[in-house]
């Protein structure tokens, strides 16, 4: 294989297929996916990357791929790749993204469909006016300085909630509990903290959106109760990030590693893999900014759940309870066995999601003690499609990771020009779906067709092992960034 060219595909089941390592390669490629959820050859380079990944120090096992897998910075999106700390083991900007703990907050109304219907306008209308969206400033929260951004950094939704934003139930179903540990707020630099003063409580633009769902099927009757969802159910999922203090964080932090990596001996295939040891200076330093990042994603979800919250109880009279919060954008150290062997690991997830299988110690506590139900694992589809909540299994490959979306097919540019925003709201609200955008362009970049087929690469995360379907829900409006 040289590099530029597709790597050579082996399929070793339905849904699972293999790269060979080669060259500078350490370990495997592991690629779960159909046939028709392959990316293009020639087209996307998202194979090229999961065998770059391969070439990492320290990782272990495999450099993974989920069905919804496509091009990224340095990892492919979808990718998941964990590192032997104790071996020298990397940690890598690239491995986690720009949007540090991009991630989806779900939550479960106390009202059916029939029930929303003859509100569901003015509740779109009360959502869009509540949720700051698009480029540059607008938020929730209006932060007093940076001392009080710095609490948000150390605390994530627990900070939210003590102020009173939110309720117990809202830390005690939200991944790490609200707040992932060892954030250092004063390792930030000050453009960074800048950008996050006045951002909290923000959709942003991209693919992040806002909807209002309908619980359409029930997969798994056992683990839908236990997650507190039924059919025809009224429920809201949000999809953001930690805006732009999280990506002012991977940019100082990708610039300090490019400049660190010749003194650790570490050379790489793509500059956009800079890495260094997880056990340095650097590493150190950025695993704890990467932690004050995700403790902002956490809050703003939980501070755009709030008012949305706030918006169901005065136009419905209908409570939201929340379902779960999981990113799909992070670097963690958790112990894994490998070769028979218990080890410390760095695992990145970039556009992958967790997915722990029942019984996990870090498992909500009203659900570790049932044998069949695993953690909740919410995966959105493009915008007008299913949405999907499925459950952890045991046993799950790839570190207990499974995909986190549909995956891009065509850019944000191509998908511009292939329809009109207006079209496409027209196109949406036909279909059931009330749009409420923060620009026509921003809707077209968004268009359904840009995607994967989300059914299908469910059904490859099903067939691969990687976790349970548990229920699938339908879009009925949608507040978009």
């Amino acid at each position: 294989m040289t590099r530029g060219s597709a790597p050579a595909l082996v399929q070793e089941t339905a849904y699972r297929y293999r790269i060979d390592p080669i060259g500078r390669m350490r370990v495997p490629g592991v690629v779960f996916a159909s046939p028709g959820l392959l990316p293009e050859v020639g087209g996307d380079q998202a194979l090229q990357q999961v065998a770059d990944v391969a070439t990492l120090p320290g990782i272990v096992d495999a450099s993974y791929a989920m069905p919804d897998v496509h091009w990224g910075y340095g990892f492919p999106i979808g990718g998941v790749a964990a590192t032997d700390i104790a071996e020298g083991g990397v940690v890598s900007p690239g491995g986690v993204g720009f949007d540090i703990s991009c991630g989806v907050r779900l939550y479960a109304a106390d009202l059916d469909a029939a029930d929303l219907a003859p509100r569901k306008e003015a509740v779109l209308d009360g959502l869009s006016r509540s949720t700051p969206r698009g480029m540059g400033k607008g938020a929730v929260w209006e932060l007093s300085g940076t001392d009080q951004l710095a609490k948000v950094l150390a605390s994530g939704a627990r900070y939210a909630v003590e102020q009173g934003h939110g309720v117990q139930r809202d830390l005690d179903r939200c991944e790490d509990l609200g707040a992932v540990d060892d954030a250092d707020p004063a390792g930030l630099s000050e453009r960074a903290v800048n950008r996050g003063l006045h951002q909290l409580g923000s959709l942003g633009s991209g693919n992040h959106f806002l909807e209002v769902q309908v619980v359409d099927a029930v997969r798994d009757r056992v683990a839908a109760e236990a997650f507190g969802l039924r059919a025809g159910q009224v429920c809201v999922m949000i999809h953001c990030g930690s805006r732009g203090l999280g990506h002012q964080i991977c940019t100082d932090h990708v610039r300090t590693m490019e400049q660190a990596m010749a003194g650790f001996g570490i050379t790489v295939p793509d500059r956009q893999l800079a890495c260094v040891p997880v056990d340095s200076d650097p590493g150190r330093a950025y695993l704890r900014a990467m932690a004050a990042a995700a403790n902002y994603a956490r809050a703003n979800r939980q501070l755009l759940g709030q008012a949305a919250r706030e918006v169901f109880e005065r136009l419905t009279g209908a409570g939201l309870n929340l379902v779960y919060d999981i990113s799909h954008n992070l670097a963690k150290v958790e112990t894994h066995v490998v070769a028979g062997q218990s080890r410390r690991l760095c695992v990145h997830r970039k556009g992958a999601t967790r997915a722990l299988p029942p019984g996990h110690a870090d498992l909500p506590a009203d659900l570790r003690d049932l044998p069949d139900v695993g953690q909740p694992v919410l995966i959105p589809g493009s915008m007008g499609t299913a949405s999907y909540v499925l459950t952890g299994v045991p046993g799950g490959p790839a570190f207990a990771s499974t995909c986190h979306g549909a995956g891009r097919t065509l850019s944000r540019h191509q998908a511009a020009r292939s329809v009109r925003g207006q079209e496409l709201r027209t196109q949406l609200e036909r279909r059931g779906v009330a749009v409420r955008g923060a620009s026509w362009r921003g809707l077209a970049e968004e268009m359904p067709e840009a995607y994967k087929d989300i059914d299908a690469v469910v059904e490859a995360a099903e067939g691969a092992g990687l976790a349970r379907a548990v229920a699938r829900l339908v879009p009925v409006g949608v507040v978009k960034g």
